[in-house]
């Protein structure tokens, strides 16, 4: 991972002006919509927007690309495993038998069948997903500190943020950690927790899941809300969102702006799932990972430009070391196909997938071969990764596996090209600088956009 030592500085190089910034800054806070802020940002990098937001659904575990969107039915049984392939309506792919749901959507998507990497414990591989840059060595008990690279929303918080009142990147239901070890990439690392995502650790679920629940930590009396002091103070001891960050700089910032975000009329309307008709609130499916994807499509329609949902160990996750079919026959899968297509569709019907991004990935696939315990191991040497929307093509397949799944056949790409990816349809120039706090530059991605998929 990367563990300099905390600077005492950070900037941002782009090739926007300081007095452009300065001018999107301004605009946002005489409460121009987004859009106008977009269209500010846009001109001045130089690159069109395409998606206004991402919401990025990360299966942590990793999921298996053999068992869901790369199935290899002509490789031998301890390959192709206990499940068969279906058509969808995309001719020439099949997906598992398990997705029929899925299968009627697969037109709307662009499968990247070619992602790889060669990082294999859970808390490194991830922090290569959640920020596009590969850690220095992969560390098994790496954990989240304050000089890791920022987090996909973070950077996003810090060149393009949503207007004032609605934050900018929000994460849910959970936050993740392997074993101990909370898992880095998750936060804004070097660029201070002033940029840290908004995390909301309730299940949107629960009945008692409410807005005023999330305006107050639970150890704030509501009747002391209106003494803002009073809860300020409070905060000092409730936001601790790793092990190791209370101390980081920009704790104050983060409060004082958790609290103002909180308690706007902007985002605690965003947060009133209760006002969601019943019917579409079933149609996510009444899970906790479905009721927190519901939630991201009510953020982005908000004006927040990163939603983060983790279907993380809290609530299942796809670490299927054993029993792998059964356990995906019984959840994971049903699971999926109730809530991805649904998302999917519910943006196309609102008129939000062309300017939304989604993307669902996990920090690796699972090894090609079944093991001794009918489970699939990490593998990150060749793993799909499905996205849709903002500025992607649809119905398009990018690379392919090998014949047994077990690396790229043709046109590979990294977790590097698909955060460059993510910028560029954001309006974010990949090769945009970021200065960590020994002022050292680092372009917020190494890769390049993958063209082909690009609409």
């Amino acid at each position: 991972m990367r563990h300099e030592p905390i600077g005492c500085r950070e900037f941002v190089e782009t090739r926007t002006s300081r007095r452009q910034i300065l001018q999107i800054g301004v605009l946002g806070w005489l409460g121009l919509g987004l859009a106008d802020v977009l269209k500010a940002e846009g001109s001045g990098r130089g690159l069109p927007i395409k998606a206004k937001s991402v919401i990025f659904l990360h299966q942590f575990g990793g999921a298996s690309h053999h068992d869901t969107f790369d199935m290899k039915p002509d490789a031998p049984a301890e390959i192709r495993g206990e499940f068969n392939p279906i058509a969808s309506n995309l001719p020439g792919v099949q997906v598992c038998e398990l997705l029929p749901k899925m299968a009627t959507v697969m037109d709307k998507v662009c499968l990247v069948r070619s992602v790889n990497h060669r990082t294999g414990a859970h808390n490194s591989a991830t922090y290569y997903s959640l920020t596009g840059h590969k850690p220095l060595i992969d560390i098994v008990t790496a954990n989240a500190t304050a000089t890791d690279f920022p987090a996909y929303g973070s950077i996003v918080d810090k060149l393009a943020p949503s207007p004032p009142t609605i934050p900018t990147a929000v994460s849910l239901p959970t936050m993740i950690a392997d074993g101990p070890f909370r898992t880095p990439g998750e936060f804004a690392g070097f660029l201070g927790k002033q940029h840290d995502p908004l995390f909301i650790l309730k299940d949107p679920n629960k009945p008692e899941f409410s807005v005023e629940e999330l305006s107050l930590p639970l150890e704030v009396p509501t009747e002391r809300a209106g003494d803002r002091r009073a809860m300020l103070s409070e905060l000092t001891q409730f936001a601790r969102l790793g092990d190791q960050l209370s101390a980081v700089k920009g704790m104050n910032a983060y409060q004082q702006r958790a609290f103002d975000l909180l308690t706007s009329p902007e985002t605690q309307r965003a947060f009133d799932i209760h006002s969601e008709p019943e019917s579409v609130r079933e149609r996510y499916g009444r899970t906790t990972y479905g009721q927190s994807v519901l939630m991201a499509r009510r953020l982005v329609e908000a004006g927040v430009r990163f939603v983060t949902v983790y279907y993380s160990p809290n609530i299942g996750g796809w670490d299927t070391h054993k029993d792998n079919f059964n356990t995906l026959r019984d959840s994971r899968l049903p699971i999926t196909d109730q809530t991805l297509p649904t998302l999917l569709e519910d943006l196309d019907e609102r008129g939000m997938l062309d300017d939304t991004m989604v993307v669902w990935t996990g920090e690796f696939g699972r090894t090609p071969r079944i093991n001794k315990d009918a489970g699939r191991d990490h593998w990150p040497q060749c793993y799909t990764i499905l996205m849709a929307g903002g500025g992607l093509k649809r119905g398009y397949v990018h690379g392919a596996s090998d014949a047994s799944g077990a690396y790229p056949k043709s046109d590979p790409c990294t977790p590097d090209d698909i955060s460059a990816t993510m910028f560029h349809c954001l309006g974010i120039d990949p090769a945009t600088e970021l200065r960590d706090q020994l002022n050292r530059p680092i372009p917020v991605s190494y890769g390049s956009p993958i063209a082909p998929i690009l609409a």
